[in-house]
Order: structure tokens, then C-alpha cells, then sequence
């Protein structure tokens, strides 16, 4: 007997059905299972055999061949064990039913459980895209699969309710629509209030904030780098529903979902350690995989001891940084995933950690100095828009018991600047001005006489290369933004010149 189930795989982010084909015929007991799978495919096989015996069900003793098509995608994961085995059940005529309509998705555990799967709201999404009517997932997985619409999410727990399911025993509700937020990340965002002083480099995360800029933190040991960085989440605006679904896609294809609260409303902040691989940073693997700068998309990549990350793992962020997406390929394809990140980076200024402190002598040599420095290579610095410097803070900042400015105002002034450069972008893919191309910048940033001549200035003594003398531009146009101003005026060059590295760095 030969029965088919439509399932789902999934190809970096987006899903593709497969169909399940089980056939049963007369022969030596045996159970192949072809079509490219992978280990845990293959494995599906005794989690088949038991969760079907454990579920009440007779597991036919014969020859067995379960084939995934099409047969030259890679299979991969366990989200197949449901879909096999009840096709079993039907070509063993133990279950009679139409499932021509249906994506059927989950792990089965031996007795039958069905457990979570990643993955589930790209597989729903192409359920829906294919005009599929019906999608039977693990209960734990019922809210994610609801953020979908247009489709009849089933939520069932076990194989043995699947079966009286599709018997038409039971008819489980609809699962309702979760708006609950979920922390994207093991994080607890800090409030700009509770950080004493670093006045200017507060107001740096709010430039940076309010355009999307990619920043570096340059300071000794305890100045606050990391904590100023943890804070930028807190100031940066809230996720838009679109946003939202992309950033919740990512996180649940890699597994990273929280099943109790399915859709992620935070901002991503992620703050992987310098001893990453390539493949961790960017993604990679031998079916490829989101990496950590495609986790932190539409949120903050925080890289603390910068000059300590491998030199080819900081020169692979390169091309996302320009691009806002990255390609991975492998011998059977490529992946594209996106990547459009704030990239925010600590350093010290040399390996002790006190080159040009006021306080504590450097006891570096200055060879040891320059060659530290110089790990971090020109081209990715010539990427970043802010470079600011964190110094110690004074006893009396410490001590003193005001609260300074909370995240929440600022956030508010970041929110309505980028309100005006949604306005600006309107009918384009662009979000924020860190994202305008030439064209964009040669349209939007319009300077008066006095900052272009201060801009030429700029450039003569500084040499700064064409890259710079553009971030500078999108970066004054982020300045006049917050101060509401339609044109970029002299003093908005200057703080975006200031922020220029003074040292090479």
C-alpha cells in the first residue's frame, strides 16, 4: 500500500513542501528511509516505530520504504517524524482519511508526544502561500503557528490524537493570536539613568540610535563601555509589526524561540564572545544556518574587546555591513539571510588598557601599542559612523545621588526622529539614514553655505575618503533630524566631524 503526507522543510529561512511517500509491501522486515535525509531523519525512523507502537497502533512488520521528495533537497531535523508516521498508519489502512489539504509538522517522542519544532511560522507561512487549508502542529507550538493567518492551525499533543483527529473524533479550537512580547536574548537592558556621567557618549548612543549608526567605544578598563552599550536597546524604538515577524522568523528557524511567548517585540541584542568562528558570526554550517549578526537583525551586535576577534572573522562583517544581508554558499546552494544590524564595539586603547589615561600610566611598549591597534583593519574602521571616547568617571559623578536623563525620553526623541525618516524613505526599503545610498544622500543632505565650507575643511585636513566624507553626511543629517531641522547646518557637521576617530585607532 502506498500512502502520501505533505510536509515541510526548510531552506535558510523560507520553507518548501516536501511530500512524504510510505510504502508497504510484502518482504523481509525492514525500514528505509531516502531522499537526502539527514542523521536526524534517519533517526526518525525508531521514533516512528516506537511513538506508533506506544500509541496503541500495530507497527507492520515489513519491508518499509519512506521516500522525502523531492528527493535532491536536503532533508534535515526531526520535524518529520509525524508526517512518517502517519503515513504508516494510513498505508497500513489502520487510519483512513483525506489529508490531501494538510501540512502535517512535529518531533515525536517514544510515547507518541509530539514536542516542539523549529521553525514553525516560515513551514505555516509556505502552508498558507500553497493554499494548503489545514496545518496539524505540537500544541507547544500553537501560538507561533497562529501569528500566521489565512490557514486552520490544528494543535494537537499526541500521535493517538492526531489519529482520532483525522477519524474525526475530536475538533480541537483554534489556537488564539499571542501579542505577548518576548525577550529575542538573555538580557536585561539597562536604563541610561542609572549610568553616571559619559554625558557625551550618551548623547553618541542617541545619534547613533536615532540613524541606525554603527559605533566604537574606546575607554580604559570599568569606564562603563559595555554598560553604555547594554543600555542602547532601551533608547531605540520599537519593533513595527513587520519587523517584528521578520526578527521572530529568524529566532524561531534557529531554535531560539520561546514556545509560552512566540512573537518578539524586543529590539535583538546580542554580544557573542571573541572567540567565535566565522560560521557562528555569520552563519555556516554544512546546511547553512543564522549566525549571530543575522540574530541580532533589526536589533544591535555588540562586540566588547574588539581588537581580541580574529582578524578574518571582523573583515567577514564587511559585506553585511554595506549590503544589510548575507550569502552563504555551499557545494549544493546558497543562502541568503539578512543582516541588518547596529554594530556596536569596545575597546581598549592598547593592552593594559591605559594608553593616554590621565590616571594610570600605560605600561605598554609602543610597538605593542601600535601592532594592537592595528589588528582592527582600516577598511572595517572606515564602516563605522562614531567613534567616541569613554573616560573614568570623577568620584563626584559616582557619588552623586540625581538620576540622569531615562531611556524613555530619549527614546521618545529618537522615536521622532525616526518617524521623519520613515516620512523621508516612504515607498523605499530604507528605514533609517544609515542606510541611504549616495543617491539618497546627495538628494536628502542638504547643507547650508557654511557647512559645506566647513566640510571642505574637514576633508583637506583629515583625508578622509569618499566613504567618510558620505558618513558624515548621513550622520549630520541623523544630528539635524533630532533637532528637527530640514537643512544641515554647520553645527550639525561639527558634532558629526567630532565624532571622527582623532587617532588612528
Amino acid at each position: 500500500m502506498l500512502a502520501k503526507v505533505t510536509s515541510c522543510a526548510l531552506v535558510g529561512l523560507e520553507g518548501a513542501l516536501v511530500e512524504v511517500e510510505v510504502d508497504i509491501a510484502p518482504g523481509l522486515p525492514n525500514f528505509f528511509v531516502v531522499g537526502l535525509p539527514d542523521d536526524a531523519v534517519r533517526e526518525a525512523r525508531e521514533r516512528a516505530r516506537s511513538a506508533v507502537r506506544n500509541s496503541g497502533f500495530t507497527f507492520p512488520y515489513k519491508r518499509i520504504v519512506v521516500n522525502l521528495a523531492p528527493a535532491d533537497l536536503k532533508k534535515e531535523g526531526p520535524a518529520y517524524d509525524l508526517p512518517i508516521a502517519v503515513g504508516i498508519l494510513l498505508a497500513s489502512e489502520q487510519l483512513a482519511a483525506d489529508v490531501s489539504q494538510t501540512l502535517f509538522l512535529g518531533e515525536l517522542s517514544l510515547d507518541g508526544t509530539l514536542r516542539h519544532t523549529s521553525g514553525i511560522l516560515p513551514m505555516v507561512a509556505l502552508a498558507r502561500q500553497m493554499g494548503l487549508s489545514n496545518v496539524i502542529v505540537p500544541e507547544t507550538d500553537a501560538k507561533e503557528a497562529a501569528l500566521v493567518g489565512g490557514v486552520r492551525i490544528i494543535p494537537l499533543s499526541s500521535l493517538s490524537q492526531v489519529a482520532a483527529y483525522l477519524r474525526g473524533e475530536i475538533s480541537p479550537s483554534a489556537p488564539k493570536v499571542d501579542g505577548s512580547t518576548s525577550q529575542s536574548a538573555d538580557y536585561a537592558s539597562t536604563d541610561l539613568a542609572h549610568i553616571k556621567g559619559q554625558e557625551h557618549v550618551k548623547r553618541a548612543l542617541e545619534v547613533a540610535a536615532a540613524g541606525g549608526h554603527n559605533m566604537v567605544m574606546s575607554g580604559p578598563p570599568g569606564a562603563g563601555k559595555t554598560l553604555l552599550a547594554r543600555a542602547l536597546p532601551s533608547i531605540l524604538p520599537p519593533l513595527t509589526d513587520t519587523e517584528a515577524l521578520e526578527v521572530t522568523k529568524i529566532y524561531s528557524v534557529s531554535g531560539l524561540l520561546p514556545s509560552d511567548t512566540p512573537m518578539v517585540h524586543q529590539r535583538p541584542f546580542r554580544a557573542p564572545h571573541y572567540t567565535i568562528s566565522n560560521a557562528g558570526l555569520v552563519g555556516g554550517g554544512h546546511w547553512p544556518h543564522p549566525g549571530e549578526i543575522s540574530l541580532s537583525h533589526r536589533g544591535v551586535l555588540f562586540l566588547d574587546e574588539l581588537p581580541e576577534f580574529g582578524h578574518a572573522v571582523l573583515e567577514v562583517l564587511r559585506q553585511p555591513l554595506e549590503d544589510k544581508v548575507v550569502t552563504i554558499s555551499r557545494a549544493k546552494g546558497s543562502v541568503t539571510f539578512p543582516a541588518n544590524f547596529m554594530l556596536v564595539g569596545a575597546m581598549n586603547p592598547c593592552p593594559c588598557g591605559y594608553y593616554g589615561d590621565s590616571l594610570r600610566p600605560c605600561t605598554c611598549a609602543p610597538g605593542l601599542v601600535s601592532r594592537y591597534q592595528k589588528r582592527i583593519s582600516g577598511p572595517f574602521l572606515d564602516r563605522m559612523d562614531i567613534f567616541v571616547e569613554v573616560p573614568h568617571i570623577d568620584y563626584e559623578k559616582l557619588s552623586d545621588d540625581r538620576l540622569g536623563e531615562s531611556s524613555e525620553r530619549v527614546q521618545e526623541r529618537v522615536s521622532a526622529a525616526r518617524r521623519v525618516q520613515q516620512e523621508r524613505f516612504n515607498g523605499s526599503k530604507l528605514v533609517c539614514n544609515a542606510e541611504m545610498t549616495p543617491a539618497e544622500v546627495r538628494a536628502f543632505c542638504t547643507t547650508d553655505d557654511s557647512a559645506q565650507s566647513l566640510l571642505k575643511a574637514a576633508m583637506n585636513q583629515m583625508h578622509l575618503s569618499a566613504r567618510a566624507f558620505h558618513r558624515i553626511l548621513k550622520l549630520a543629517r541623523t544630528i539635524a533630524d533630532l533637532e528637527h531641522s530640514d537643512i544641515i547646518k554647520a553645527q550639525h557637521i561639527a558634532e558629526a566631524i567630532q565624532y571622527r576617530p582623532r587617532r588612528a585607532v
